[in-house]
């Protein structure tokens, strides 16, 4: 048998006729698997899915065809970037992003954008199709343990083997992947099960899980008036925020705090947008990534550090060296295994980080808790050390052109309402030190859990189906480029007014640096041709510019972001090992 003969069975019955046997069982007063599926998004409140097209995926699709229910279907180019976009998505709504592809290669593919959510605790649902129950066992085409592959990587998953049970099923996953620490979660959908009957009666949602966080954890009113006591007695703490205030939305809880306590707040890029910038007390990214020696002097010289939803991971305490050994620590976190996994804790706080912190405000007021930490003062010094550095760089009229121009440009045109999302590769450094973001909230969007190159374009699509009214940049380099593009064509199809950014240099940027720095200078199996990335853009429908000269940058991201298409602005940078990158250990 040939492959289209193979691939014909597969869509006819998922490699078994049992399928269409369970279609002929359903009446009138019963719906299929798939169209069940439909229905139970549509009750959870889904509004947007993101997937690529398969044979097992057939059923379910020509559900969502024939059914009313709200739901826009993107159609993506690439199984990863489905779920890149459905978690930019998820983040930037609040709602659960989902996302879909088919059996075999699909459900392989989608797997390092559910990764990246989970680690990242951003609840996606991946649902992948698959052959039928009835054909495991009997080598059809795409067959793979689906449910084996997904467990160690999810929060929680599960196959649909039984129509009946489905319902319930979905009603698990979105309570899995929302409540406690929010994750994602992933669904096998054999293609039986889609074809089978379900009882109408039993599709029903609860709304509390179709927003994420869900069911949130107060804390421990004796843990809270332990912090309280600990922090009036600091004179030089610093709180550092991880991506719990952002997902919690306690951007007005910090903000007080910080001013009731006169405490410096910093970030790690997944916490950039818990506090503006602009603020007095913000010191900015802190960490081996985006951190300078200025904002890490602020952890440094600390008496006690407040962790909140923020892991203490390697790159945010430079390898644990800072905070220094023996600093106090009072850590939040949804999470009970991460508090203390790195640093003895004296106060371990359990709770949702919005809930946390609102007692502890409470706390601190009732006792009369008055400012002692000269946080102004250390953010202020912070600032300055920094922009010492970054300013004669922005200013910069040298070629290749210096990634500080390019941000320092952006940061003069864009709106404060503008989301630029950072593949971590040349851009994620530059945007977490150098963008002042001006509003707290979610404006920067990155990949910090994996760091796989490809994600901002696919999350800047997600990002503008959230907030289409928002202007939305995808900032790459050449090397994630080449592992995206083919989404330019989801982009144009929509006509979405996306800018890229393109840092062109020719080089696996990070990696040579790393060579640079590290390795004796000894570069190998890092560099390669340079494309015409406005070429390829405009080839996609795409209008495109090429720049070399720093003088024009400004001219041509103003036409850029004035367009009312899509956009591309491909800048021959600076390479990483060439450059004053924030990263310490390049630095160093």
């Amino acid at each position: 048998m040939d492959k289209d003969e193979q691939m014909t069975g597969n869509v006819t019955s998922g490699g078994d006729n049992s399928g269409d046997k369970s279609a002929a069982k359903t009446t009138p007063n019963t719906l299929t698997g798939a169209e069940a599926m439909v229905r139970m998004l549509q009750a959870h409140g889904v509004t947007h899915i993101f997937g690529l097209c398969g044979d097992t995926t057939l059923p379910f699709y020509d559900a969502l065809a024939r059914l009313d229910h709200g739901i826009e279907h993107i159609l993506t180019r690439d199984e990863r970037h489905a779920a890149y976009m459905a978690d930019a998505y998820a983040r930037l709504t609040g709602k659960p992003g989902i996302c879909e592809g088919p059996s075999g290669g699909g459900a392989t593919y989608i797997l390092p954008g559910v990764v990246e959510a989970n680690e990242s605790s951003i609840p996606i649902l991946a649902i992948t199709t698959d052959v039928a129950t009835t054909s495991r066992g009997k080598y059809p085409l795409t067959e793979l343990d689906q449910v084996s592959l997904y467990r160690p990587l999810t929060k929680w998953n599960a196959s649909l083997d039984n129509a009946a049970s489905m319902p319930g099923m979905v009603r698990a996953a979105f309570r899995a992947m929302t409540t406690d620490t929010p994750g994602a979660v992933h669904l096998a959908f054999p293609f039986d099960t889609q074809k089978a009957p379900v009882d109408p009666d039993s599709i029903w949602a609860d709304p509390h899980l179709a927003t994420y966080p869900a069911e949130t954890v107060a804390p421990d009113p004796q843990a809270i008036r332990k912090a309280a006591a600990l922090l009036a007695g600091a004179r030089k703490a610093v709180a550092i925020c991880g991506g719990g205030p952002v997902i919690s939305s306690a951007f007005e809880v910090l903000r007080q705090i910080a001013e009731l306590l006169d405490l410096p707040v910093a970030t790690t890029v997944s916490g950039q947008g818990a506090i503006a910038e602009t603020d007095p007390h913000a010191v900015g990214v802190v960490g081996s990534n985006g951190g300078v020696p200025s904002t890490r002097a602020v952890v440094d010289e600390a008496d006690l550090v407040l962790f909140i939803g923020c892991r203490a991971g390697s790159v945010t305490t430079e390898r644990w060296r800072s905070p220094r050994p023996g600093t106090q620590i009072v850590h939040i976190d949804s999470d009970p295994m991460v508090i203390g996994a790195n640093y003895r804790t004296d106060v371990a706080i359990c709770a949702d980080a919005r809930l946390a912190l609102e007692a502890l405000l409470e706390e601190l007021k009732a006792t009369g808790t008055i400012a002692g930490n000269d946080g102004t003062a250390r953010a202020a010094r912070a600032w300055e050390g920094k922009l010492d550095d970054f300013a004669p760089l922005a200013a910069s009229t040298e070629t290749p052109i210096r990634p500080e121009r390019v941000v320092a440009t952006l940061q003069r045109l864009l709106d404060d309402d503008a989301i630029i999302c950072a593949d971590p590769g040349t851009p994620c450094p530059y945007f977490s030190a150098h963008y002042r973001w001006p509003k707290a909230g979610r404006h920067f969007i990155t990949n910090r859990a994996h760091g796989a190159l490809g994600y901002a374009l696919a999350a800047a699509i997600g990002a503008h189906v959230a907030r289409p009214d928002a202007k939305i940049v995808a900032a790459m380099g050449d090397g994630s480029f080449n592992f995206c593009c083919g989404e330019y064509e989801t982009i144009t199809r929509h006509n979405m007014p996306i800018l890229s950014i393109v840092f062109s240099n020719s080089v696996f940027g990070w990696i040579k640096a790393g060579q640079n720095a590290g390795f004796g200078k000894r570069f190998y199996n890092v560099d390669f041709s340079r494309t015409d990335h406005a070429a390829v853009a405009s080839a996609f429908g795409v209008k495109a510019w090429r720049i070399e000269d720093p003088r024009e940058l400004e001219t041509v991201l103003q036409q850029a972001l004035a367009h009312d298409g899509p956009t591309l602005v491909d800048v021959i940078s600076q390479p990483l090992h060439e450059a004053a990158a924030p990263v310490s250990e390049w630095i160093a």
